[in-house]
């Protein structure tokens, strides 16, 4: 891992914006050619690229912030905004963005449902490379493996400075190898045949699901926070419980929109 790319005189160019910077143009891209693909909503693609990636990085540090790490940063609000030491939230990042893409559609008379559905795919792109400069950066590492096999993160990382030259579980390394899963699992979820938003939801029940037992591993923070859980692992299972839901419901509806519709229609003929 190397954490700098060179430097302009004393300042560093990270690795870690980089990365997060290509993360986001490789999700819209994604997103554009998936949305043109279909024949919707493509030429939206890059305006709802920029501000939900804007919005998902103010997102995901500030759910970094509050809901992992605000025992320390109560106490230094000044480096709130150091993203380079690590602390980026997949699931705020997600939120805001998503946020701020619904905000956009509602502003242009644009189906979000369906976009969303349409685009979800492209959001484990930026995951995964996402995940890829947290390995770069030292941070979102794993716990201790207790043998000779595992990560060694080099001083200077969060990692090192947790845990020493110990090898440990490379945690990041394999969610962003699972969210390719995730991605093609979702192209081929769309080839079949399903209701408006169960793609969006079939997205957050699959992420929930890998990012609750990956946290197992993890070792940037270990102390529970609800039910005994950590608190990615208790917001994927709300996030899982919600998703799953409207999951369902958007099936239910589906079934029965047909028949309200002919209702309509008859009651409409009889006047």
């Amino acid at each position: 891992m190397h954490q700098y790319l060179f430097f302009i005189g004393d300042f560093p160019i990270r690795m870690y914006g980089l990365m997060l910077c290509t993360a986001i143009f490789l999700a819209t891209g994604t997103a554009y050619f998936l949305a043109k693909q279909d024949g919707r909503w493509h030429e939206h693609i890059l305006d709802i690229g920029i501000y939900g990636g804007f919005a998902g990085l103010i997102g995901g540090r500030l759910w970094d912030v509050f809901f992992f790490d605000w025992d320390y940063y109560s106490h230094h609000l000044l480096e709130i905004p150091f993203v380079w030491q690590g602390g980026m939230a997949v699931q705020g990042g997600m939120l805001a963005g998503i946020a701020a893409g619904i905000v956009y559609c509602k502003l242009h008379n644009i189906d979000w449902v369906a976009l969303a559905d349409i685009v979800s795919p492209s959001l484990l792109i930026g995951q995964s490379i996402g995940r890829m400069a947290n390995l770069l950066n030292g941070d979102a590492f794993g716990t201790p493996t207790g043998g000779s096999f595992g990560i060694l993160y080099p001083e200077g990382t969060l990692a090192y400075k947790t845990y020493g030259p110990v090898p440990l579980w490379p945690a990041e390394v394999w969610e962003g190898q699972l969210d390719i899963v995730i991605f093609a699992l979702l192209l081929l979820f769309r080839t079949t045949k399903h209701a408006r938003g169960q793609a969006l939801c079939m997205y957050a029940m699959l992420y929930s699901v890998v990012r609750f037992f990956l946290e197992m591993l993890r070792g940037d923070y270990a102390e529970p926070w609800m039910f005994g859980l950590k608190s990615a692992q208790a917001t994927s299972l709300g996030f899982f419980l919600v998703a799953l839901g409207f999951f369902i419901y958007c099936g239910w509806l589906e079934k029965h929109q047909p028949v309200a519709k002919e209702k309509a229609v008859g009651k409409k003929s009889k006047k």
